[in-house]
């Protein structure tokens, strides 16, 4: 008897993992009174537990892509601690370890996380430095590129001369121009203030003057808002100076007939860095 409910114990475990072809033979077992009849027409094998990649499947993951998501994760998690080092390059030891750290400790682990990222091109490996910025070896070597390229004796080089030489005085009588009108407004609100306190008390009293002033900060107020409205930019006393810099530069190469996009052409040929920089300004 002790026998029977040990293997009884055990078919039921196992019951939902059972064959519908097996069914019948284990509820035959269950009701009958011989005990080795059906035993003997039980598979072993099909009673037993699910297997491994049954149990898995079911979940949705298998092992392989459960690693495959703990590996992104860590690479993930290794590029953001290399976004906060504040240095371009760093030893590989270094990098090596910051692999480590982030897997846990594991050398193995980390130098393959360390060789990942390499393949990558997440990082640049050259001999014991890493350069944590692919991107800017990238802009460096276009750069040097575009440079050997170009000819010593271009007649081009000439032109780009030139073109400078008009901006360089097209930008100067920008910014007095400019200076000037920001001395025009100076003028205008001490001329304000003045007349204000003379209003004030000289001429009338604070009860008249207050919601006089009131409205004219209010009004002030939405000059500034309008400003911004209209240019996208901060109203201060810097952004007004720049927006109008930039207006009148370009009415001034417009007048001159200066021929910018063969300026910015150019001066991306010759110094495609320093190009940037310059066309971010007009």
């Amino acid at each position: 008897m002790a026998l029977r409910r040990a293997i009884t114990k055990r078919l039921i475990d196992g019951y939902k993992c059972v064959r519908p072809s097996t069914t019948k033979t284990l509820r035959h077992y269950m009701t009958s009174t011989n005990l080795t009849d059906p035993i003997m027409g039980i598979r072993i094998e099909s009673v037993g537990p699910p297997r491994r990649e049954e149990a898995t499947a079911v979940k949705g993951l298998s092992v392989s892509e459960t690693k495959k998501l703990l590996r992104m994760y860590q690479m993930e998690k290794v590029k953001a601690r290399l976004r906060e080092i504040p240095k371009n390059s760093v030893s590989y030891w270094e990098f090596v370890q910051i692999c480590c750290e982030t897997c846990g400790n594991n050398d193995e682990q980390g130098s393959q996380m360390a060789q990942s990222l390499d393949h990558a091109g997440s990082v640049v490996v050259l001999g014991d430095i890493v350069f944590l910025h692919p991107h800017q070896i990238a802009k460096s070597m276009a750069a040097m590129i575009h440079q050997t390229s170009a000819l010593s004796n271009d007649p081009r080089k000439e032109e780009l001369a030139q073109l400078e030489t008009t901006k360089k005085c097209i930008d100067i009588k920008a910014r007095r121009i400019v200076q000037a009108e920001l001395y025009c407004g100076l003028g205008f609100l001490a001329a304000q203030t003045i007349g204000l306190m003379r209003l004030t008390f000289w001429e009338l009293s604070w009860d008249v003057m207050e919601p006089i002033c009131f409205f004219l900060t209010s009004l002030h107020f939405l000059l500034g808002y309008s400003f911004f409205i209209r240019t996208s930019t901060e109203p201060s006393f810097e952004g007004f100076y720049q927006q109008r810099f930039r207006t009148k530069q370009k009415k001034l190469m417009e007048s001159h007939g200066f021929d910018f996009l063969r300026y910015t052409a150019l001066k991306s040929l010759f110094t495609p860095l320093a190009c940037k920089s310059e066309v971010s300004t007009v």
